[in-house]
Formats: C-alpha cells, structure tokens, sequence
C-alpha cells in the first residue's frame, strides 16, 4: 500500500483516535484536575499524533522524521503514566486502565516498528 498522506498511516490514525479516548474519559475528571492532570493527560496525549504528522510532513529529512517518532513514543509513555496516576486517585478503574494501556502497548509497538523501519529505509 502506498503511503500518500499522514491518513494513510495506520499509527497515526491509531494515535489520533486514542488521543480522543482520552479526551472523553478526561471529562469525567474532578473539576480541580483541570489545570493539573486533567490538561497533563490531554498534552501528552495529543502530542503522540500531532508529532508523528508533523515528522511525516518533514519525512524528506530522515533523522528529523525519526526525532519525531521518537518524541511521539515518549509522549505515549508519559501519557500512561498520566493514566496510571488517573488510576491510582480513583478517577478510573482498572478495567478502563487496562484497556488503555492495552491500546498504548499496541500503538508503542506500531511506533517502534516504524522508527526500526524508517532506520533501515
């Protein structure tokens, strides 16, 4: 399959739709969450598909594609953190927690396989 727009590209539509997972279950946080976890879990989450576009759009240069990736697999792990500090003050369950962290294990492992591919490329 050719890739010929960040839509094409399967980690990103998975990042993007995760990101607005999080968004709806950060609705359900306690409003003094607000400016603290609630806005930490949202950055961290959106930055994973807003980095990966922003690397696909500047893939011409491969070592600033691949800072992107990478970056965008950071934000991924920072975002399960939030979720775990979510977990622990009682603001989810561990049945939405396990799902989450299912769906980041998935998306970590897209990303991975995509920087390993994109070095050899």
């Amino acid at each position: 399959m050719k890739i010929e727009s960040i839509k094409d590209l399967t980690v990103y539509n998975l990042s993007y739709e995760l990101s607005m997972k999080i968004f709806e279950l950060t609705k359900t946080f306690p409003r003094d969450e607000m400016y603290s976890l609630t806005d930490q879990l949202r950055r961290s989450s959106r930055s994973v598909p807003m980095n990966i576009r922003e690397g696909f759009a500047k893939r011409k240069y491969k070592r600033i594609y691949l800072r992107h990736l990478i970056d965008a697999l950071g934000s991924a792990e920072e975002s399960r953190g939030w979720l775990e500090i979510a977990k622990d003050c009682s603001y989810t369950n561990q049945e939405i927690q396990c799902a989450l962290d299912s769906e980041y294990d998935h998306l970590c492992a897209s990303l991975t396989k995509l920087i390993k591919s994109w070095e050899n490329f």
